[in-house]
């Protein structure tokens, strides 16, 4: 799943998920730290974290060693609804943590919109 070597070029490889059902099997087989990352195609802060925060090389390499998964709510579907009220979310951008076997990092949330060094300080207290 690892793509490039960090490089800023290389996007990311997310994995969609949308709906509880496919979240839950995602962390079922999970063997590493899962970043969860709800996007939408009118959120503004999540166009903005793409473009310049995840191609930081710094926080690219960091990111390369979670699994990647993106609840794309754009079209807000029950499902997406469902999701995000799970995780007490308004909306989207905002990120979920969970550690190798599942269950949320406590206090690791990224609520709305962070700059590639405090991402990257995100990213290390969740252990990548």
């Amino acid at each position: 799943l690892r793509q490039g070597s960090g490089a800023s070029s290389q996007p990311l490889a997310f994995q969609k998920v949308s709906s509880e059902a496919e979240l839950e099997a995602m962390l079922a087989k999970a063997d590493r730290t899962v970043l969860l990352d709800f996007y939408a195609d009118w959120c503004v802060s999540c166009k903005e974290m793409e473009r310049f925060t995840f191609t930081d090389p710094q926080v690219a390499r960091k990111m390369g060693g979670a699994l990647l998964l993106k609840a794309d709510v754009t079209a807000n579907t029950d499902d997406h609804r469902a999701l995000l009220k799970r995780f007490k979310l308004f909306g989207p951008p905002g990120m979920v943590f969970f550690d190798a076997k599942g269950q949320e990092l406590p206090g690791v949330r990224v609520i709305g919109f962070q700059d590639a060094k405090r991402f990257s300080q995100s990213l290390t207290a969740a252990g990548l």
